[in-house]
């Protein structure tokens, strides 16, 4: 499968979205890599959803998932499965954030590393990811409109 199979103005599209997803997943994991694994534990922690030992396992694991898709994206490989992970791992994301805020917790998102506070902005953020994210899943999911080789007249 090459990186633009589909040069329609919604393949271009879904190869735009992809490279920005994957460039915005590659991102996040290059921030929470270069910071050690304990830092992102306590925004996964703040959460109160897991028990400690997968608070441990989601801080030293998921940096490395997010950079391996954020590949898999962008070189266009495995398009079904990419954009299914991608689709339910953000949709785990925006219900914990939308979670946090109905229950009024302040604290970090844990999206980008530490720092940035868990707000409507970040919710909006993460629901246009979703949605692109979701879009993608579903183009990527269609039946293949390739056209039959002709027959020779017999």
């Amino acid at each position: 499968m090459t990186f633009l199979s589909n040069k329609t103005p919604a393949g271009i599209l879904a190869a735009i979205l992809r490279v920005a997803l994957g460039a915005i997943f590659l991102y996040a994991a290059w921030i929470k890599l270069r910071e050690p694994w304990a830092i992102f534990a306590i925004s996964i922690d703040s959460y109160q959803v897991l028990p400690t030992w997968a608070v441990e396992l989601t801080a030293r694991g998921l940096p490395w998932f997010e950079l391996v898709l954020g590949i898999v994206l962008i070189s266009g490989f495995w398009r079904r499965p990419a954009t299914i992970f991608t689709s339910l791992l953000l949709l785990v994301f925006f219900s914990l954030m939308v979670r946090a805020l109905l229950k009024g917790m302040q604290i970090d998102c844990g999206c980008f590393g530490p720092g940035e506070r868990l707000s409507w902005v970040t919710l909006l953020r993460d629901g246009v990811l979703l949605a692109a994210s979701l879009w993608l899943t579903f183009t990527a999911l269609q039946p293949s409109r390739r056209v039959p080789l002709a027959r020779p007249l017999q």
